[in-house]
């Protein structure tokens, strides 16, 4: 059974010293939440030497407990990070302290005063710089050779494939959209009733559950990207595999899309890459993408009206089709 977390400070200490996760003469004065954490349990531990993050797995999805989801998901994160640590991308991924697989805990640099780019949303532009350096990141990551033992992932793949892949486009799925935004869910009906866009989306589904040669983040948006003053961090990799780069880069230009409301990023973030994609894999990729994250569960801080979201559908039905 996994030591549970939510412990006071003097039981944290005792249980990180017999684990000799603390230098000597360490004391912890202060246990934070750094932010809203979706998947897993994460804190910051502040001592009188510094602080560093703690992250663990539960057997289901912390912002959403009713949802079952596999511990072995922070092995996977813990086999990304070690696998592209002192490539080129090193100084853009936070330094794994220690690991304990048992516990299913990974003991993680605190990259200190830092904000997801989440508020991309409300800004609605992204300055070529900025997305220069996110399309180069994740180049870096998709030129890194994964180990062949590196974990398939499957279990949370196929729970992040039923939330991506079916459950946006079923009728009756549980969601209220409109209990998220009014006229969400008349919004939706066509979507979830056009039979040529859902074998699409399907196809494309299948491809994702499919083994392929290059390491993915597996969830490479705003959330999981951090800012420090000028400086950029990639973080939460619980759902990469070996997969394919479209994948990515299809997740990337989506968001970028949704954020900007702006359809030429598609178009700019291609030229960015430095690899070989299949447009139009990636093309579907970020039109589900787009789709996904507003009739789907995995609703963004996103302030669009019924009309602009009306409009991003549309655009993601082009994508689709063209």
């Amino acid at each position: 059974m996994q030591v549970d977390l939510q412990i006071s400070i003097s039981e944290l200490q005792q249980y990180l010293e017999a684990k000799k996760w603390l230098q000597p003469n360490e004391l912890i004065s202060a246990i934070e939440k750094p932010g809203e954490g979706n998947m897993n349990v994460v804190l910051r531990v502040v001592t009188n030497q510094g602080s560093f993050i703690l992250k663990q797995s539960r057997p289901y999805v912390e912002k959403y407990q009713q949802i079952k989801a596999p511990l072995e998901r922070i092995d996977t994160e813990y086999q990304f990070y070690k696998s592209i640590q002192g490539k080129k991308i090193d100084p853009h991924i936070p330094t794994v302290l220690a690991y304990d697989a048992k516990d299913h805990l990974l003991q993680l640099q605190d990259l200190g005063e830092c904000q997801d780019m989440t508020f991309l949303y409300q800004l609605r532009k992204i300055s070529p710089e900025r997305l220069k350096q996110l399309t180069t990141i994740l180049f870096q990551i998709h030129s890194t050779v994964p180990s062949a033992d590196f974990p398939e992932n499957k279990v949370l793949r196929e729970l992040n494939h039923e939330h991506i892949f079916t459950l946006p486009f079923l009728k009756e799925n549980g969601f209220d959209l409109d209990h998220i935004q009014d006229g969400l869910h008349a919004l939706s009906l066509p979507y979830k009733q056009d039979t040529a866009l859902k074998a699409i989306v399907k196809s494309v589904g299948i491809q994702y559950l499919t083994k392929a040669k290059v390491l993915i983040h597996g969830d490479y948006y705003p959330g999981s990207w951090m800012k420090a003053t000028e400086h950029l961090y990639v973080i939460d990799p619980e759902f990469s595999f070996v997969g394919f780069a479209e994948f990515d880069v299809g997740v990337l230009i989506a968001h970028i899309i949704i954020a900007t409301m702006e359809t030429s990023y598609f178009k700019i973030i291609l030229n960015e890459y430095q690899g070989n994609l299949d447009e139009n894999l990636t093309k579907k990729v970020a039109a589900i993408e787009i789709m996904r994250r507003i009739i789907g569960l995995a609703q963004l801080p996103l302030e669009r009206s019924i009309p602009e979201k009306d409009y991003l559908l549309l655009v993601a039905k082009k994508m689709i089709f063209s």
